[in-house]
């Protein structure tokens, strides 16, 4: 290997791609290429560790009492723990034939004292640890949407009448300050014209110019703050179905941001696939659709956007799909007398790609429940079609046990609290997570009121509720290695049952607890650590654990084939930076099962 190729290898690997040029040229000249062959006994408990060692070809493997903790290959590094802390658990041993380079130890403490950078990577916290991790994973190309804000792309300025101006002198003022849209000023009160309020209210109605232009503007506008990213932006676009943003700071409105301009900037087509699901008029249309969806699962992960945004604008995307099924289906008489929910991940508006149907259907008091039935039959029939699989528990619209009034609903929520069975929590934990999609919101809304009136005082069914999260190991060894082979999975581990479970029921009966109204699993660790249940520190660990376990499961499931469990990840086949990553973010769930057994005094439940 030449000096070239040894210069250009180092400043490719991580961490010393950030020192200069200059430190790198000095490194060299105080590393040594050495060889060992297999079986080499590199670092030990009982063999001090001397030196940095990165690897160019070969195998090292890292145990602890003859269980294999980590294996390095190409361009990894070992064992800066080692020469930092004098001492260690691990054996370090090749594997297969070995060449490296190899930096003193006096060499690399002096780098740790003089390049700060270099020092954070290795004696990082936590969160720090993680989010460096995942942003050099994706350094190569870094997705604006991590890093674009509202403010940094053209902001259409305001163009502001008084809702007392004719509509013909608004539109003349429109037209000279050139604004596509007018901002209609009532007092304290904003409203906004445009195009479809001219058109539907003018036009169509057969209004006359001379009339207020208050009276055909829209009222309570969706905002965003200046300093917000652009993907949030997205995020609205896509709920609301609107084709611009009123843009302010503060209370202050200071701009209008266009979607066409938003569009140009990202160059994606969601905007596309939500106007498509808009205008779809059967469920063969809506199924042509679907396949738009993965691709831009596929394109938001492959760029680096963390999961959890990612779950948000999907959970948008299917929510419509929800909806326009619905309102294909349901007479319009029918509609708003009863409430669609999506319950499970869907209702925590965390499903990236379809896993079990859990829909359920909420009617208005009085009404005939069985003129529900044969549309509800066929609502779960579209969304089988459609790609939403049969939930194996038959958590479906289809089942009358999921489909009565709300007072149905209050009367199976009381026998629930009251029985306190396998079957009646795992009920309840799922209802805790309902959203409403299609319909009345307001049925829903008096249910969830009525539960948690209902837990007012109910310590003991709380603490039977957050005993499940017990229920699965951790896992992880005592010496931070991975435990595989269980349920026949030889060399993998269910990450669902391992890590996630834990942390989403954890928090979910947390957010019962203190009436936490949001569904979504990082917003509620936010109102709990608002709430002061967590310290600001231990929530941005859950936070950062639970996006860790939510990316390695999704990229792993993007790159099964059909047919595969989705939850069983083989640890060997990621690489090192993700292992870590994993292995802390078990660590954290540990943390928080201790958390959980003390806070509901769990080793006191039966």
């Amino acid at each position: 290997m030449s000096l070239f190729d040894q210069k250009a290898l180092l400043m490719s690997i991580h961490p010393f791609d950030l020192l200069s040029e200059r430190m790198i040229e000095k490194l060299m000249t105080q590393m040594d290429i050495t060889y060992y062959p297999t079986d080499t006994i590199l670092i030990a408990p009982r063999v001090r560790a001397e030196s940095l060692y990165i690897i160019i070809k070969g195998i090292v493997n890292e145990s602890i009492d003859g269980e294999l903790q980590n294996v390095y290959g190409e361009r990894d590094s070992f064992d800066a723990n080692a020469l930092i802390y004098g001492n260690t658990q691990s054996t370090f041993s090749v594997a297969e034939d070995l060449i490296c380079y190899e930096l003193p130890k006096e060499a690399f403490l002096n780098l740790l004292q003089d390049v700060e950078s270099f020092q954070n990577y290795f004696m990082q916290d936590f969160i720090t640890k993680h989010q460096n991790l995942k942003e050099r994973q994706h350094q190569n190309e870094l997705t604006p949407f991590m890093v674009a804000r509202v403010d940094e792309l053209y902001l259409h300025a305001p163009c502001f009448v008084d809702a007392s101006q004719s509509i013909l002198s608004a539109l003349r003022t429109m037209a000279e300050q050139n604004a596509k849209v007018i901002l209609v000023r009532e007092g304290e009160i904003n409203g906004i014209v445009t195009d479809t309020n001219l058109r539907e209210k003018v036009l169509l109605a057969g209004k006359s110019s001379d009339d207020a232009i208050g009276e055909i503007a829209t009222y309570g506008l969706i905002t965003i703050e200046r300093s917000d990213f652009l993907f949030n932006a997205l995020l609205l676009f896509t709920k609301y179905s609107v084709k611009r943003l009123v843009v302010v700071e503060g209370n202050k409105i200071v701009g209008i941001l266009e979607q066409l301009d938003l569009l140009s900037h990202f160059a994606n087509h969601t905007h596309l696939i939500a106007a498509s699901i808009e205008r779809a008029t059967s469920i063969d249309e809506l199924h042509s659709i679907q396949r738009s969806i993965l691709q831009v699962v596929r394109s938001l992960t492959s760029k680096g956007v963390r999961v959890r945004y990612v779950s948000k604008l999907v959970s948008e995307l299917n929510a419509k799909v929800y909806r326009k099924v619905y309102e294909m289906v349901l007479p319009k008489a029918l509609q708003e007398k009863c409430a669609l929910i999506v319950m499970g991940s869907e209702g925590r508006g965390e499903q990236v790609l379809r896993t079990d149907q859990d829909n359920a259907l909420i009617i208005r008091d009085g009404e005939d429940e069985s003129v529900f039935e044969p549309y509800m039959m066929q609502l779960n029939e579209n969304l089988l079609r459609l790609g939403f699989p049969k939930c194996s528990g038959n958590v479906m619209v289809s089942n009358p046990y999921w489909r009565r009034s709300v007072t149905g609903y209050k009367k199976l929520i009381s026998e629930w609290i009251a029985t306190l069975n396998e079957e009646t929590l795992m009920g309840l934990s799922i209802f805790l997570d309902a959203h409403c999609v299609a319909g009345d919101v307001t049925l829903l809304e008096e249910c969830q009121s009525y539960l948690l009136e209902s837990f007012e005082g109910r310590n003991d069914v709380m603490a039977h509720l957050a005993k499940a999260t017990l229920a699965f190991e951790t896992p992880l060894s005592m010496f931070s290695g991975f435990v595989l082979g269980r349920s026949g999975h030889e060399s993998e581990l269910d990450i669902k049952k391992g890590g996630i479970f834990a942390i989403v029921h954890g928090i979910r009966v947390l957010a019962l607890e203190h009436k936490i109204g949001v569904t979504n699993t990082t917003e509620r660790i936010k109102e709990l650590n608002n709430s002061g249940i967590f310290d600001k520190r231990f929530a941005s660990e859950l936070i950062e654990a639970y996006d860790t376990l939510l990316s390695i499961r999704l990229r792993s499931m993007l790159s099964q084939k059909q047919g595969e469990e989705e939850n069983y990840i083989n640890p060997k086949l990621l690489n090192k930076a993700d292992k870590d990553l994993l292995k802390d973010a078990f660590k954290i769930v540990n943390t928080f099962k201790k958390f959980l057994t003390y806070h509901f005094h769990l080793g006191m439940v039966v």
